[in-house]
């Protein structure tokens, strides 16, 4: 049975399970933010996961940059996988525009999180789930 890591837990919104990834939406309002968890147990890294995994990996990663560009016409997507606080693998995939607060650094520890209002968080969601239903 998979297990996600409870600070991805405590830190996202469930969006939807694609065949490899399960999908979740970062909480924090002030870039929209997709984060893809494989559903593999005691996975750490890419190369950790079959190569056939790792192309679906690559297939799933692709749907999510495409979710964010038609929904949110970003300047750029930042797409990474780092793992230095959270060791499961998850790739995270945000939306960057030139007017966003943490522009042109990343995202990552120049700023504090903007918890989403909860409304908000779930007429994202379901947007998002509405994009991946009309585009699997």
């Amino acid at each position: 049975m998979f297990k996600l890591d409870s600070r991805l837990h405590n830190d996202t919104f469930f969006v939807c399970d694609l065949s490899l990834c399960r999908v979740l939406l970062m909480n924090d309002s002030q870039f929209p933010w997709l984060i893809l968890v494989p559903m593999k147990n005691d996975i750490a890294e890419i190369i950790d996961l079959s190569e056939e995994e790792q192309v679906t990996l690559l297939r799933e990663s692709a749907q999510a940059s495409k979710a964010l560009q038609a929904l949110f016409s970003p300047l750029k997507l930042n797409v990474a996988a780092l793992g230095n606080v959270v060791r499961q693998l998850h790739v995270h995939h945000v939306a960057r525009f030139d007017t966003d607060c943490a522009w042109p650094k990343p995202v990552w520890g120049n700023q504090p999180t903007v918890a989403y209002d909860t409304s908000k968080a779930q007429a994202l969601v379901e947007m998002i789930q509405q994009w991946f239903k009309n585009n699997s």
